[in-house]
């Protein structure tokens, strides 16, 4: 969502700031900004629209500053207008830029405003920046006077402060929203994402709930919750800057589509390597862990959360394991029964995704202590606070619409179903060299279902024009519907909805006319005489099928049926195989409607506020 950069240097960090923000532009915002300290005053430029109108006003007025702060915006509270653009200032003096929500910013308004804080914005933030501005007005330090503000504030949060009394560093703070340093030779920089640093350092500090820090040009210095003094770990970034390159590529979405074959090669690879499921791979006490428990549950949002759809399949038919699949944003507000026995799996592709994180703080405190994370980030909030970890190695994911993190999720699910049936004792050697043995081809396979790319562009000019969507699946593949109707709303703005087959004739059939597409993915598997019978349903209605068929299954297209044939069946991952041509099928009449595939309108790609 909103992105963060800051800079501390010798030298005038505004390209820095300016290029940070280019970086932080997938996580999908509205308007942007940045404020520098020159000559002891505050210069701040703000814009609507991308980061390019901002950088024109920043050109316009030579802004110039060795200490700053930039800013993208998604909306939350007040509307999309430059006087609710970051960064805030109070009194001239202080400025400051915030991810997050502060849940208690009514009672501070009133409060403030009874100080005789005139408020400019509608925004929760502007009370970050006076609160902060009266308590360094009382002759505290900015770095006190930061502390106590945010004692007083409720809610969640990632900000930093720079102010004229003192312009040679900025403080910065974080609370249940992502927020690192960045380490540079006499420099130093914050930022929400690690994009928004690479150019100028991959030595990064990622900070923990309750951290202030202390940034200077010659060092830096973190306060824990209580305030003391603390020491947080320096890791080396191994985000590729290449990576966040659009390269031959018209957009990240279709980078990122035709980028599965080698995500799925690198995330399988420790597992072929070492040529068995083995618990090791999920962390030193995996094996330890996975021989206590008796059930599973697992937490996601969005895509993550059909990904863990498909994995219940798995996990109950292969690893005979009862597993409970759960939206993150319900589970914590709804009175459960806790199982200290049940294995806790949350699947988020940034690690930072806000709901799945308090999600799981809630089964931590009601003592379900067995926590497993699949993320595809390094070292971010969520993998941190998981007992175990599975990396996916997608690679940078930039369009906010999920694709190749989607895909390296399912291995990584189907991965640790077959390793706890195996720890289990029930996955024989046979099962498990044919599992081995579909990993290992299934690059090839993905590879084959882009070449159909052709066809499935044909498909979506077909879509374009339409209102409505309905996608159909059965079994393990319905989730992949649920996937695929998710993509084609998300991108393409088309209303689309996917339903288990069978439950066509208990309402959804009244949808269904000419004027309803309907895609249906169809392997050649044990449901597939039960799906050709709902097809027929949709068929006698003179719905305008699409179907997805497997080579082997003996489709013909006719009239008003139109068949595209993926690979081969390839069995227990022919969900991962049915995803490709979805994928593509939204992309392609996104592209025909001419929306921002890569930034879907009100959306973002790391959802941190609730």
């Amino acid at each position: 969502m909103c992105g963060i950069v800051g800079a501390v240097a010798s030298r005038n960090v505004v390209s820095t700031l300016i290029e940070g923000l280019s970086r932080l532009e997938y996580r999908g915002y509205d308007s942007a900004g940045i404020a520098v300290i020159n000559n002891r005053k505050i210069e701040r430029v703000r814009a609507v629209g991308r980061v390019s109108a901002m950088t024109d006003k920043a050109k316009e007025v030579s802004l110039n500053g060795h200490v700053g702060i930039g800013h993208t915006r998604w909306a939350t509270h007040g509307g999309v207008t430059e006087s609710n653009a970051h960064p805030h200032v109070s009194k001239n003096e202080i400025a400051v830029v915030h991810n997050g929500i502060i849940e208690n910013h009514d009672e501070q308004r009133t409060r403030l405003t009874a100080l005789g804080y005139e408020f400019t914005s509608q925004t929760d933030t502007e009370v970050i920046a006076h609160l902060i501005h009266y308590y360094q007005n009382q002759g505290l330090t900015l770095l006190v006077a930061t502390q106590k503000a945010v004692g007083e504030l409720t809610g969640a949060f990632a900000i930093s402060v720079i102010s004229v009394k003192e312009p040679e560093h900025m403080i910065t703070a974080r609370l249940g929203c992502p927020l690192l340093i960045g380490l540079g030779e006499g420099e130093n920089f914050i930022a929400s994402d690690v994009s928004a640093v690479l150019s100028v350092t991959r030595n990064v500090i990622y900070l923990e709930d309750g951290d202030v820090a202390d940034i200077r040009c010659d060092g830096v210095t973190i306060f824990g919750s209580d305030g003391e003094v603390i020491s947080r770990k320096v890791n080396m970034s191994d985000v590729s800057l290449a990576s966040m390159e659009l390269g031959p590529y018209a957009h990240f979405m279709q980078k990122e589509i035709h980028e599965q074959p080698r995500a799925l090669n690198d995330t399988i690879e420790a597992l072929i390597d070492d040529n068995s499921f083995s618990a090791a791979l999920f962390g030193e006490a995996a094996s330890e862990v996975f021989s206590q428990i008796n059930s599973i549950l697992i937490l996601a949002a969005g895509t993550s959360y059909y990904a863990a759809l498909t994995a219940k399949y798995w996990l109950e038919s292969i690893a005979k394991l009862p597993t409970s699949v759960e939206i993150a944003s319900e589970y914590r507000y709804r009175q459960s029964v806790p199982n200290p026995n049940q294995l806790i799996v949350t699947i988020s592709q940034s690690g930072e995704t806000l709901d799945t994180m308090e999600a799981l703080k809630h089964a931590k405190s009601l003592g379900q202590l067995c926590t497993l994370a699949i993320c595809n980030v390094q070292e971010s909030a969520i993998p941190r606070a998981s007992r175990l970890v599975f990396y996916t190695r997608a690679g940078a994911e930039i369009g906010v619409a999920s694709t190749k993190a989607f895909t390296t999720q399912l291995v990584a699910l189907f991965t640790l179903a077959a390793t706890l049936a195996k720890q289990r004792g029930i996955l024989s050697e046979n099962d498990e060299h044919e599992y081995l043995t579909a990993l290992r081809q299934l690059a090839g396979g993905v590879q084959l279902a882009l070449n159909l790319e052709p066809q499935i562009r044909e498909w979506a000019s077909r879509f374009a024009n339409k209102q409505h969507a309905l996608f159909l699946g059965r079994g393990i593949h319905y989730p992949i519907a649920l996937e695929g109707a998710l993509k084609l709303k998300e991108i393409s703005y088309i209303h689309a909805e996917a339903y288990p087959a069978g439950e066509l004739k208990h309402g959804p059939l009244a949808l269904v006319d000419s004027n309803m597409p309907v895609v249906v993915i169809a392997p050649n598997d044990a449901l597939l005489e039960k799906v050709k019978s709902n097809m027929q349903e949709v068929k006698a209605r003179g719905g305008e099928l699409f179907v997805l068929a497997d080579d082997d299954s003996h489709f013909i297209g006719s009239e008003g049926v139109h068949v595209i044939r993926t690979p081969r069946h390839v069995g227990v991952l022919s969900p991962i195989l049915h995803t490709i041509p979805v994928q593509l099928l939204a992309y392609h009449a996104a592209l025909i409607k001419g929306t921002d595939v890569d930034k879907p309108r009100n959306l973002a790609k790391s959802v941190t506020v609730e």
